[in-house]
């Protein structure tokens, strides 16, 4: 991305009290779960900027005091042919959440419900917020750090030989 369209994005959001990052000559910014939707909203409809796609959304424990969770996005311009990341800071809680982006990609839908399954970080509003991996009824998070590297014993019923 050259550097005038990141400072194009920078005014965009300006309003919005957001972190900017970089990671290796890609840009980002941090926000929180507040803020994320309005932000990305601009980033996608604002014809200037335009973030048509969504490409992938990832979700990482960082096992902090602070923010243990983070969801991050990653969205692509066609039209500019570039990329950029919006990182989301979840408070840690007992119930991790953050507002979900599904009514701005549809393709957001698999990548949130995935980070639900496996970290246990709940979308409000999405539209089918159910595992796609484990069973409904399994209690644990998998990749989660403190989960056992083991699995649990007895969590998971496994088939007959």
């Amino acid at each position: 991305m050259n550097e005038e369209r990141l400072n194009l994005i920078k005014e965009k959001l300006a309003g919005f009290g957001i972190e900017f990052y970089d990671v290796n000559g890609t840009p980002g910014i941090i926000t929180s779960p507040e803020k994320v939707v309005d932000v990305c909203k601009t980033l996608k409809d604002d014809g200037d900027i335009s973030f048509e796609q969504c490409r992938d959304a990832v979700s990482v424990d960082r096992f902090t005091k602070q923010y243990r969770f983070e969801v991050i996005y990653n969205l692509y311009s066609l039209k500019h042919r570039d990329r950029f990341f919006v990182k989301v800071l979840i408070p840690d809680s007992k119930k991790p959440e953050t507002p979900t982006l599904t009514g701005l990609w549809n393709s957001v839908n698999w990548y949130e419900r995935e980070a639900y399954d496996m970290m246990g970080i709940v979308f409000t509003g999405h539209p089918d917020m159910r595992r796609i991996y484990m069973p409904e009824d399994f209690e644990h998070y998998p990749l989660r750090k403190d989960f056992p590297l083991m699995g649990i014993p007895g969590s998971l019923r496994l088939p007959k030989k």
